[in-house]
Formats: C-alpha cells, sequence, structure tokens
C-alpha cells in the first residue's frame, strides 16, 4: 500500500471517507469521559471538533493527530460534576490544565524537553497512569452491575472485535460493543425511545448550553492542574510513535513545544464551552497506521464533522439513552487498558525495582492513588514528583549486592 504523506491532498471523493473513519475512531471513547461524568457528550464533540481545528493551525497541519477527551480526569470531573453538582468549579479545573499546558510551552521554550524525564522518569508516568486506570475500575464495575448479562454482553463484543477484527472494525472496538450492547439492551427492554423520538422536533440545537460557566475554585485548580503533566507525557509518547509512522520529526518540526501549546489553548477554549480536557488520541495514531494515508486534510474533515454532528439533537439524547450496564461493559476494558498501559510503561522502559529508590516510588503512588478517594491521583502524582527529586539513586555496588540476596 502506497504511503499518503501528511502535506498530500487526496481527492474529496477519498478524503471524506478517510475522515470520517477518523471521526469513528475517536467518537467512543470522547463522548464516552462526558458520559460518565455527568457533562454532556455532545459538547465534548464540538470541543474535540474546535481543539482539534485550533491543534491544526498552531502545528501548522504538520501533526496529523486529533484531539479528544483525555480519561486523565475522570475522577476529578466526578467529584466536582456529579458529586458536588459544582460545573463551574470544574471549568476551572479544565481552564487550569490549559493554562498549565501554556506555561509549560514557554519553559520548553526555553529549556527543551530533557527536563520533563528528570521531573517524571518512566517509573513515576508508569505508575500514575497504571492508578488512573486501577482507580476507577469499581466505578465501572457498579456500572455493570446494573445487569450482568447485558456488561459481559458488550464486554465480550469489545474483546473479540479488538482481537480478531479486521481492517476498520479493529479500529472501532468500542463503538461497535456499545451499538451491540445497545440493541441487546433494547430488546430487553432497557432503552426509553421516547426521549430519542421527541428530540426529532427539535433536530438541531447549539452545543454549548454551559458557556462561559467558570468560577475559579483554588481546590479544583489544585486538583486538575498537576494532572497535566501525565497528559504532558502521554502527548510526548504519542508525538514519537506519530514521527516514527510518519518518518518526520514532529520534535523538532513543528516542534513538541507547539504541540504543547496547541493542546493547551484547545483545553482552555474546552472550559469556556463547558468541555472536559483534550489530548492527543492514540485511537486516530492506529487510523494512519493501518491506512498509511497521513495528509493531515483527512483530520481537518474529521474536526469539521464533529462540529456538525454535535449540533445533532437527536445524537445527543440517542447517546444520553445509553444503559448504564452498556457503558459499563466498554468502561471495565477501557479502564482496565490505562491500568495495564501505566504497567506496560514500566516494563518497557525497563524499570530496575531492584532499586530501593523505584520500589519506593512505585509503592506510594499505588498506595495514595488507589487508597485516597477524594483526589488521590492528584496526591500521588505530586508524591512521585517529590520522591524522585529527593530520593538519591543507590550506589552500584548497594544494588548488586540486594540482587545476589535476592537470589
Amino acid at each position: 500500500m502506497k504511503e499518503v504523506q501528511i502535506n498530500e491532498r487526496l481527492p474529496l471523493t477519498r478524503a471524506i471517507p478517510l475522515g470520517v473513519q477518523h471521526l469513528f475512531a475517536m467518537t467512543g471513547s470522547t463522548i464516552l469521559v462526558p458520559f460518565l461524568v455527568g457533562l454532556s457528550p455532545a459538547t465534548a464533540l464540538f470541543c474535540s471538533g474546535i481543539g482539534t481545528i485550533v491543534f491544526l493551525l498552531l502545528t501548522r497541519s504538520k501533526v496529523p493527530a486529533y484531539l479528544g477527551s483525555s480519561f486523565a480526569f475522570i475522577a476529578s470531573l466526578t467529584a466536582f460534576v456529579k458529586d458536588q453538582n459544582n460545573l463551574s468549579s470544574a471549568m476551572a479545573g479544565v481552564l487550569s490544565v490549559g493554562l498549565a499546558y501554556i506555561l509549560i510551552y514557554f519553559v520548553l521554550r526555553l529549556f527543551g524537553t530533557k527536563w520533563i524525564n528528570k521531573l517524571i522518569p518512566p517509573v513515576v508516568a508508569g505508575s500514575v497512569v497504571a492508578i488512573i486506570g486501577l482507580s476507577l475500575t469499581p466505578v465501572a464495575l457498579q456500572m455493570a452491575g446494573a445487569n450482568w448479562i447485558v456488561a459481559i454482553f458488550t464486554l465480550a463484543v469489545a474483546i473479540i472485535v479488538s482481537v480478531y477484527g479486521k481492517g476498520f472494525s479493529k479500529v472501532i472496538p468500542v463503538l461497535l460493543a456499545i451499538v451491540a450492547g445497545y440493541i441487546l439492551a433494547y430488546f430487553m427492554g432497557l432503552v426509553d425511545t421516547a426521549k430519542i423520538i421527541e428530540s426529532f422536533k427539535t433536530p438541531f440545537v447549539l452545543p454549548f448550553s454551559s458557556f462561559g460557566t467558570i468560577h475559579i475554585d483554588v481546590t479544583a485548580i489544585l486538583t486538575f492542574a498537576p494532572l497535566a503533566l501525565i497528559t504532558l507525557i502521554e502527548d510526548l509518547g504519542h508525538m514519537m510513535i506519530l514521527g516514527n509512522i510518519t518518518h518526520t520529526d514532529i520534535i523538532e518540526d513543528p516542534g513538541f513545544d507547539k504541540v504543547v501549546l496547541g493542546n493547551g489553548l484547545a483545553t482552555g477554549i474546552a472550559s469556556i464551552f463547558g468541555g472536559v480536557p483534550l489530548t492527543t488520541y492514540a485511537e486516530n495514531i492506529g487510523v494512519l497506521a493501518i491506512t498509511k494515508v497521513y495528509s493531515s486534510l483527512n483530520l481537518w474533515i474529521a474536526a469539521i464533522a464533529a462540529i456538525i454532528l454535535s449540533t445533532f439533537n437527536p445524537l445527543g439524547v440517542l447517546i444520553m439513552s445509553i444503559p448504564t450496564p452498556v457503558m459499563g461493559g466498554v468502561v471495565i476494558l477501557l479502564f482496565g487498558m490505562i491500568g495495564a498501559a501505566g504497567l506496560r510503561t514500566l516494563i518497557e522502559a525497563k524499570v530496575d525495582f531492584s532499586k530501593n529508590k523505584n520500589l519506593i516510588i512505585a509503592a506510594v503512588i499505588f498506595a495514595v492513588g488507589i487508597g485516597l478517594a477524594n483526589h488521590g491521583i492528584m496526591f500521588a502524582t505530586l508524591a512521585g514528583i517529590f520522591l524522585n527529586l529527593v530520593l538519591k539513586d543507590e550506589p552500584e555496588e548497594l544494588i548488586n549486592t540486594s540482587k545476589q540476596v535476592a537470589k
């Protein structure tokens, strides 16, 4: 299959279907985050489209990436939106994430990227990513418990498609699983179709009814902002993978600083409209790898399509009608995979746990992140960064002695 480079433009007859494919690839995860935390999926879809356009403009269309809802902030958003019914404080937190990214942009302009690995080495990043997933699994199981038959069926579809799917289907296992689970739930009488039918009376709406709902809240800022360091590492990893796929050096041109600025401005704009923090999506990078079509035009098409789709009222109502056990089955897999991705980071980075420093950092992050019900991820991240900076590496002789004793 011939590769299509980033700056190439295919005819619209080919570019539009490829753009829609990118839309499908990100839609399931992008709408899932707001669904779980009590925000509008339509708003999240709208913000992802606007955010991606801002990102593409700032990177001069040299980075074919899509920005969707970040899973790293689910616990923080749930605490303020669902538990406290405090949307304005939550949006202040989202805004603080965007501002943190912009601040990091200026730091990158001055000092480059090497300081990131020093501040957040793999042992910190991998452990925090792992607890982001593991700390959310009780929520997934609670949702699934509403109807285990539907939940297990949905989970099974997601797993089967992920492992045995071919071509395009393999890229959208979450979306296909939700559709399959929804159909089963419908025949089991779990879907209320009355609201869906009613929504066609007002087919088009503005998807940002929470525009400008921001109230500065120090607690929210301290809860959200530190997690920007985690998504920063995620973005850096994605850019490295994307560079390998497209045979370009994105870190140098247009520069990782431009990637961070684009993400920061996109997230800041999302907070104004009542959306969630945004991040580059691995799902869309997977589409690029499968199709070998890297043209940024396709991402522009996906972003514009997302904005148009977000204004279609029946879609928003349809999404909100998805029964809880259907989403529960999907998020069991997604949250578990986030946890596994953190462990994969530790393995691929060959983190040496015979070193007490690494062992202590991981132990504290896991204990604090999973043990604290409120803002555990934030405190775990800060604790991991602090320990990494203050603990000294052990002398090599001591490490070798410890390994011999272990044997």
